[in-house]
Formats: C-alpha cells, sequence, structure tokens
C-alpha cells in the first residue's frame, strides 16, 4: 500500500522515463508540494540521465515497475510509456494505491480504457488523463463563451491536426502494435479532446471515417524535420479523416497526418453554432450584433509561463491528488474521446459507419 504523505508534499513516481517523463518532471520539481521518489523504465541510461537531474536516488530506479510500486509505495504516478503499456502500467499503479496521470490517449482501445476506470473505481483512486490542450488560454475564452450560451446549439466543429512531413523518426509511433494506430491516435487525440471539452462533452453515439498508407512505408529522400523514419516497420496510416455524430445531434469532422501534401502543418479547430462561430487559435467569434457581422477577438489572452497548458496540466493534477481541487480532465472523458478514435479507426476497416455504445 502506498505510504502516507505527511500533507506537504505528494510522493511521485514515474513509470517510463523518456521524453515525455523528462517533460512532467521538469515542471513538477518547481513545486514545493512534491517529491519526485522513483523511476522505473527498462532504459537504463534514460533512468541515470533523469535521476541525475532531479537527485532522485540510483536506489530508487527500477527496470520493472511492479517492483518499483511495491518498495517505494507513490502516492503520484505518471505513466509515460508507449500506448500499448497504459492499461496494464496504470492498473498496477491504481491497484498499488495511487492516483495516476496517465499521457494521452487513455489507452490502446475503450475495452482497456473501462479495465482503467473500473480499477480506479476499485480502488477509490483518482485516474487523469494528459490532455494538456485544455487548460490553455484560447480553450478556456471559447470554453466559457459556449459555457455561457453564446453560440446557441454548436452544430458542427472541424478539426485538423496535419503534418505535411512529420513521421517521427524516434520511439514506436509507426508500429500499429505498440501503438494502436497513427497520426489520428497521436497527433490528432489531442485536436479532438479539446474541441470536444470546448463544445461541453457531448456523447459520442457513431462514428465513419478512412486510413490511407502511402508513404510511411516506403524508403524517402525528400528532405523532412524528422528523416530517416524506419520504414520497414512502419504499419499506421499517414493520414486519417472521420465524423463523429453526438448524441445531441452536433457533428465533428477531424483529419489528421503525419505526411500530406498540403502547403503547411495545420493545428486547430473551428466551431459553428446557431448564436455564433469561432476559430480556437487564433481564438475569435464570429456572430451578428446590431445588424452588422461581428468578429469579437479578445482583448488580452495570458501568454508566456502565465499561458503554458502544460505546466498547468501539471499543477492540476497534483491541486487534484493532493488538495482535492476538481480536474479538467477525468477519466470519463478520457474515456469518450478513445470511443471515438476506435470508432473511427472500426469504420476505416468495415468500410462503414459505426455505432458507439
Amino acid at each position: 500500500m502506498a505510504k502516507k504523505s505527511d500533507g506537504k508534499k505528494l510522493r511521485y513516481a514515474f513509470i517510463g522515463a523518456g521524453g515525455i517523463a523528462g517533460a512532467h518532471m521538469s515542471y513538477l520539481a518547481k513545486m514545493p508540494d512534491v517529491e519526485l521518489v522513483a523511476l522505473a523504465d527498462v532504459n537504463e541510461a534514460s533512468m541515470a540521465r533523469h535521476a541525475e537531474t532531479y537527485k532522485i536516488p540510483k536506489a530508487n530506479c527500477f527496470t520493472d515497475y511492479k517492483q518499483m510500486l511495491a518498495k517505494i509505495g507513490p502516492e503520484a504516478v505518471s505513466v509515460c510509456t508507449p500506448n500499448g503499456l497504459h492499461a496494464p502500467n496504470t492498473i498496477a499503479a491504481l491497484n498499488a494505491g495511487a492516483a495516476v496521470l496517465v499521457e494521452k490517449p487513455l489507452a490502446m482501445n475503450a475495452k482497456e480504457g473501462q479495465a482503467m476506470l473500473d480499477a480506479a473505481k476499485k480502488n477509490n483512486q483518482k485516474l487523469v488523463i494528459g490532455f494538456q490542450y485544455r487548460f490553455g488560454p484560447n480553450s478556456t475564452f471559447l470554453r466559457k463563451a459556449v459555457a455561457a450560451g453564446k453560440f446557441g446549439e454548436i452544430m458542427y466543429t472541424k478539426c485538423q491536426a496535419l503534418r505535411r512531413r512529420g513521421i517521427p523518426n524516434w520511439g514506436v509511433f509507426g508500429r500499429k502494435d505498440l501503438q494502436g494506430g497513427g497520426p489520428m491516435i497521436d497527433i490528432g487525440v489531442h485536436i479532438l479532446e479539446v474541441a470536444h471539452f470546448v463544445m461541453g462533452s457531448p456523447k459520442p453515439v457513431s462514428a465513419s471515417g478512412n486510413t490511407w498508407t502511402y508513404m510511411g512505408d516506403k524508403k524517402s529522400d525528400v528532405a523532412s524535420m524528422w528523416p530517416n523514419w524506419d520504414h520497414k516497420t512502419y504499419t499506421v496510416e499517414d493520414l486519417a479523416v472521420g465524423q463523429i455524430r453526438f448524441e445531441n445531434g452536433a457533428i465533428l469532422s477531424i483529419e489528421s497526418s503525419f505526411v500530406a501534401h498540403i502547403e503547411k502543418d495545420i493545428f486547430n479547430f473551428s466551431l459553428m453554432g446557431q448564436k455564433s462561430g469561432a476559430n480556437w487559435d487564433p481564438a475569435q467569434i464570429y456572430t451578428d450584433d446590431n445588424g452588422y457581422m461581428l468578429n469579437s477577438t479578445p482583448g488580452f489572452l495570458p501568454s508566456g509561463p502565465a499561458a503554458d497548458h502544460f505546466a498547468a496540466k501539471m499543477r492540476n493534477f497534483v491541486d487534484h491528488v493532493l488538495h482535492g481541487k476538481p480536474t479538467l480532465a477525468p477519466a470519463e472523458h478520457g474515456l469518450m474521446v478513445q470511443k471515438m478514435l476506435d470508432g473511427i479507426y472500426a469504420s476505416a476497416k468495415s468500410g462503414g459507419e459505426v455505432s458507439i455504445a
């Protein structure tokens, strides 16, 4: 069982000690109410680098995460492993008495995700998903406007997470067996989750979509920001498109690519409501006022460190676990997003629209 906190510091550990774990640590290390206590990863060199940077004892670095959980008994754990390990890592941490922040997406599929939610409920532990974009000032601005009824009924949302040539040349992002998919589950999930959050998190009921692989599984000599990816093990899509239908009648479309013949990379979404529409980045609302079409831009939104959505994500998790504050990224939201991703991939495989339970 996890050791109890003295009420001043949250004893925090990591399953997975790669780049994203390093991002978590960089923010947590600055928090006076957090103590970084342990790491677990099969990559000992990566653990050693982080342990040295954040003064974690070598004795608290484990190649077996189950040993780490049993011997250290952390109160909170960040799960920062490939998607295929999210479910077993998270469930083990929850069973060991730790609250969990699991990086996006929730899991490989909704069945695994539901098992994670069940474990959180069984152990009376908190489970939060690493959805950072909903913490940004643009998202807060639009979410408040939607909640205040400024848009009326939202009819349609268009999401795009498109790279012209951005296949990762590190990690296992090209392996479907370890990731569950390609750009849709890796970067599409980000724009999907924040748009869904701004809409008010309506319940998805059906999905349709398609996927294509046409460049990633071939050697390329075209100059790009991440050249020489492993095309021989590449089994995910290059481009995925999908449409989600919600219980309230709204429709969301999404496009996501690692590689596509487009002018430039795009990461954005737009809303169309009965009273108003909006763009996410830059944040702007479009409506009618006194007989004129009006474009409204906030006169001020936080910028710089005050607008750091990743920092806000980490601070919110600590406040949620240690101080009982609500979270903006509950596991239930992660499960809905996972069901949408599953639906798009299932539709691409079947060739028709699929229901989302």
